[in-house]
């Protein structure tokens, strides 16, 4: 009987070993994509790709040939000829590691050796090898897993996939329980008709706006807990910040004092997602020219109050009572950033009219809620609050905003049984994204978008 004991070690090196001072001279196998081949003659340089970045590879073009046309190499393992290495090509190779200043990471490997694992059909549809691409962005997206391979393009999700590691590992360390609710459900915790609609084996059932009423009810259960997952909303929005579907990191915490807890809590998140960026996300911050915001004083202002200094120091009319329209998102941005020097702003008591069922509304004025945005750089990116804990508040609140209790029983259950004093928030990750990177449009920010016209590939 054999038995697998674990990973098997492999004499094939990443780039970063590679690319390590005391391995000058000596032989290595390595393995990526062919980036790209510059052909100068005599020399003919290949640039390998992998999930570490770009390898300079070189051959003479002459010797190559010379040993092609002769007996043979000598490995069978490496029996390509090195002419035959073309852009797009899967490759394992063999060479010497040399230190050459000129080359990325300053170092090369003198090609020994080749031995192509895959050949593609045609050639590359998209100039990955470029150092921006000169595409729009319909052909980016319609392309999507090639225009990936650009070296910027994939930089872009690797800082999403910083922003996701930071958040996950902030809340673990503070107590938080991951979890992950179903996305598939018989009623909307946010009520609306922005709600897509299907039939779940002969019965109605929708697409989940949010895990808020899950994400409460595992507050009795974990006190604290989390959650990364998609989440879908019908909005007929045909603009630069919506999307149909994106990705929501959610957290839910009890036994607060008060909604003021949630938005220290996310400070300290985002404190700790910048410095994890910054140190193990350099390479990708640089290659993106990207300036990380600053998180470690955020100012918080009242909704009112956000309408009212922006009206009067850019002279705009206050038209939405109840609201924030994106060109007062984006003047409370610019207004925050010129005087107190903040890329990010905690807008708070926003009015009950305009939020959910479930926000506790301000004991001292039941006309606005204890809840709150933040906005990052002018866009709101989270949307959080204290929630209604007590079975009857509960009830009251629902029979106020005209609606039922059908399809919320098990939810209210929870609280007929008792719950602590909660509150969480929700971010988009997309809209994050965008605005670290400096983005105007969201889709760039999101691997594989869904809007109103999009649902490949």
């Amino acid at each position: 009987m054999e038995f697998l004991t674990g990973i098997e070690k492999k004499e094939r090196l990443t780039l970063s070993e590679l690319t390590r001072a005391e391995r000058a001279s000596s032989e290595a196998v390595t393995e990526g994509m062919v980036h790209s081949v510059r052909d100068m003659g005599e020399v003919v340089f290949v640039i390998v790709r992998s999930r570490e970045g770009l390898l300079q590879a070189v051959y003479n073009r002459s010797e190559a040939e010379k040993a092609e046309n002769g007996a043979g190499q000598a490995d069978p393992a490496f029996s390509s000829p090195l002419t035959e290495l073309r852009e797009g090509q899967a490759v394992r190779l063999k060479g010497i590691v040399t230190a050459e200043e000129r080359a990325p990471h300053g170092f090369e490997l003198r090609l020994t050796g080749a031995d192509i694992l895959s050949r593609p059909e045609e050639p590359l549809p998209l100039a990955i090898d470029k150092w921006k691409l000169n595409t729009s962005l319909e052909a980016n997206l319609n392309r999507r897993a090639i225009a990936l391979r650009n070296l910027r393009e994939r930089a872009k999700f690797r800082i999403q996939e910083g922003v996701c590691r930071g958040f996950r590992e902030f809340l673990t360390a503070q107590g938080f329980t991951e979890i992950h609710t179903p996305k598939i459900g018989a009623k909307s915790a946010e009520g609306g008709a922005n709600l897509f609609k299907l039939q779940y084996f002969h019965h109605p059932a929708v697409l989940a706006q949010s895990p808020q009423f899950y994400k409460q009810m595992m507050v009795g259960v974990f006190d604290r807990v989390f959650e990364t997952g998609p989440v879908f909303r019908a909005e007929k929005h045909n603009t630069k910040r919506h999307l149909n579907e994106y990705t929501s990191l959610d957290f839910e915490m009890g036994y607060i004092d008060g909604f003021m807890d949630i938005c220290r809590m996310e400070t300290s998140m985002l404190q700790y997602v910048m410095k994890l960026l910054d140190t193990d996300y350099r390479a990708e911050l640089d290659l993106l020219e990207i300036t990380l915001p600053n998180a470690e004083k955020i100012p918080y202002v009242r909704f009112d109050e956000a309408k009212r200094l922006v009206s009067e120091k850019y002279g705009r009319a206050i038209r939405s009572p109840h609201d924030l329209e994106p060109e007062e998102e984006a003047l409370i941005g610019e207004y925050f950033k010129e005087e107190y020097g903040a890329d990010f702003v905690f807008v708070t008591h926003y009015p009950s009219k305009k939020r959910p069922f479930y926000a506790m509304d301000d004991p001292q004025d039941p006309s606005v809620t204890l809840s709150f945005d933040l906005l990052f750089d002018g866009l709101e990116i989270t949307t959080g609050g204290q929630r209604i804990h007590e079975y009857r508040a509960l009830l009251k609140k629902i029979e106020e905003k005209g609606m039922t209790e059908e399809g919320m029983e098990d939810y209210l259950d929870c609280f007929r049984y008792g719950m602590p004093p909660h509150g969480g928030l929700g971010i988009g990750l997309e809209r994050l994204t965008m605005k670290l990177l400096g983005e105007d449009n969201v889709r760039e920010a999101c691997l594989f978008p869904r809007d109103m016209t999009r649902l490949k590939p």
